[in-house]
């Protein structure tokens, strides 16, 4: 294995975020400037060469907050409103690892304004809330090679009908929520990166750690190395989104998986574009599925038109696809070019590019959510619905409910405890109540195919809708995403045209749309448990899957003689990474594992 950094991705644009932390401060700062807080954390360590740490210092709260999407601020808002109608007082920190508030946010999106309407009611009221755009009118495609029909919006159960949502940027609703949460007393520190959970000897979680900063390649201090904090807390909330490292542990920890579903994800691949005023129709919501993939490969498009001229336009592949030479990224290059699709982008320019990862699994696959000084809550705990592609709704309620739990605790003096409650309540929430009738669309989808599997899905959500039952009952999900893939000798050999540079392109330009960057001299995040695996086990077998998987160009296979394919090595340019976990959840051997770079580290989404 070979890590390098290339030099055909570099060069970083430095995208124009409008909002500052705290007024420009750090954590630091906060230790400075409120010494009762300050205190030596645990004892130092020692890097892998033998090099010894200095101890950390500490911050102690109520409570503290990995994440500042939508769920993580909506938790810290809604504390600081049960406290401020109460006459009490909580200290609340939130932490991000992205360079800003809404950094690492990628969203299609149509909102369910449903949530908001909840923890902010009179936010149609802010002029400066940046969602502008409504719905007006929606319709679902069915796309062939070279043409499709629109489905009829009656025969669509209710739920799906997007009108009185909002198209915008989730990025930016997140980044107007930051300072509703510091009006309220709400510290948020973005560009740190919770890099480590905090236990006790009896494994109660305490809080994080941030991540060391300056550290090089080899794992020693350099020369600008400054320690991480441990910020803790009575409780400890992880909304880190869709396949969070520091979730992923616990889960693992606490077994908080034991008797569901395994967790289902889907690859989301967006582009923003500026179009012409002739092709723009605002409000306008078109949702397809079909071509260019085949009836066994789950998936589907969305393109929405919002603010001045602009066209948010996604592709979305399930993850438990099992062709190993299909390439996610191409697949949505492809979706531009159909004749039902392109002509949204003549005279248009492309203006932004990114990718996540979006949790599929819904009902079945949600995990314990409490366990014993923290919750999960948002996307960490997996509560998108997946027939609606919405799931900032799901987590703006999860993280009022939790804080609701949450305040009810400390009010009893408890602390680093287990929140049962919170686990029982949110299936007769409203989260609860919106993936319930929903819970079969995607094993389905799964096990019929496209075609016969979104038909009996629609005939599920209508029979949900009208009788509050399934035929069907609950149904499981079968394999893990990354035990779906056929060896590379039984399928279909995927190829696809070169991109023209208008309507469709390569990897490099797209990351580059990302203002995606990292700290070059630091340990690589993309960590392999076994270097061999690569080459001696999924190259032959698959292909090596990651290099086209990935919608990053991260991974390559290169030979000492490409034509002769002398001597493979595996090369990880991890410079180029947009933290969408694909290769994490999608490695056949589970042989990757991303863990969080330094703070600040990452793309740069001014408005995905």
């Amino acid at each position: 294995m070979v890590w390098r950094v290339p030099l055909r991705y570099g060069g970083v644009f430095k995208a124009h975020v409008p909002w500052q932390r705290n007024g420009g401060a750090s954590i630091a700062d906060a230790l400075e400037s409120k010494p009762e807080k300050r205190s030596k954390g645990g004892n130092g360590m020692t890097t892998q060469n033998g090099a010894e740490l200095p101890e950390r210092e500490s911050m102690d709260f109520d409570v503290v907050i990995v994440g500042a999407g939508p769920a993580g601020l909506a938790a810290a808002i809604r504390i600081k409103q049960i406290a401020t109608e109460a006459g009490e007082d909580y200290s609340v920190v939130v932490v991000e690892k992205g360079a800003d508030i809404g950094a690492h946010i990628l969203s299609g999106a149509v909102i369910d304004p449903g949530g908001l309407d909840a923890l902010l009611p009179a936010w149609r009221e802010d002029a400066d809330c940046p969602l502008k755009t409504q719905v007006t009118e929606d319709q679902f495609l069915f796309l062939g090679p070279g043409g499709g029909i629109r489905l009829p919006n009656f025969a669509m159960p209710k739920l799906m009908n997007n009108h009185g949502n909002y198209i915008g940027s989730l990025g930016e609703v997140a980044r107007w929520l930051a300072p509703q949460a510091e009006a309220l007393g709400v510290e948020i520190y973005p560009g740190f990166a919770a890099a480590e959970v905090l236990h006790d000897d009896e494994g109660r979680v305490l809080g994080i750690a941030t991540g060391d900063m300056g550290v090089d390649r080899e794992g020693n201090p350099g020369p600008n190395f400054t320690r991480g904090m441990e910020l803790r807390g009575k409780y400890t909330l992880f909304a880190e989104g869709a396949r969070g490292h520091l979730t992923k542990q616990l889960i693992r920890k606490f077994d908080l998986d034991a008797g569901r579903e395994p967790q289902k994800y889907g690859i989301g691949i967006k582009e923003v574009w500026e179009i012409s005023p002739e092709q723009h129709r605002p409000g306008l919501v078109q949702h397809s599925f079909g071509w260019p993939l085949d009836n066994r490969t789950g998936g589907g498009s969305w393109l929405y038109h919002y603010g001045e001229n602009l066209v948010s336009v996604g592709f979305v592949i399930h993850l438990n696809y099992e062709n190993p030479t299909l390439s996610p990224f191409d697949e949505m290059q492809r979706f531009k070019t159909h004749p039902m699709i392109a002509p949204t982008f003549e005279g248009g320019k492309r203006i932004g590019y990114g990718a996540r990862a979006i949790v599929e699994g819904g009902w079945q696959s949600v995990p314990k959510l409490a366990f014993p000084g923290g919750c999960l809550v948002g996307d960490a705990a997996g509560f998108v619905n997946v027939p609606r592609i919405k799931g900032s709704h799901n987590a703006i309620h999860s993280g009022m409910l939790c804080a609701e739990h949450l305040v009810s605790a400390l009010r009893e003096g408890r602390a680093n405890d287990e929140l049962a409650s919170y686990d029982a309540a949110w299936r007769s929430s409203a989260v609860g109540e919106d993936l319930k009738p929903v819970r079969n669309v995607k094993p389905l989808w799964s096990k019929f195919g496209t075609l016969l599997g979104i038909g009996l899905g629609g005939l599920d959500m209508w029979m949900n809708q009208l009788f509050k039952s399934s035929f069907f009952g609950t149904m499981s999900h079968g394999k893990p995403d990354h035990a779906t893939l056929k060896p590379i000798d039984q399928v279909k050999h995927l190829s696809y045209p070169r991109p023209d540079g208008v309507l469709t392109f390569d990897k490099l330009s797209s990351v580059f749309l990302s203002n995606t960057n990292h700290e070059e001299e630091q340990p690589c995040h993309l960590t392999l448990k076994d270097s061999s695996i690569p080459i001696a086990q999924n190259l032959p077998k698959y292909g090596e899957p990651a290099r086209l998987y990935c919608p990053a160009g991260v991974y390559e296979v290169v030979y000492d003689d490409e034509v002769k394919k002398t001597n493979p090595r595996f090369v990880i340019n991890a410079q180029n990474c947009v933290h969408c976990k694909t290769c994490d959840i999608k490695d056949p051997a589970q042989n990757i594992n991303w863990v969080t770079p330094e703070g600040g580290g990452g793309p740069v989404y001014p408005n995905m």
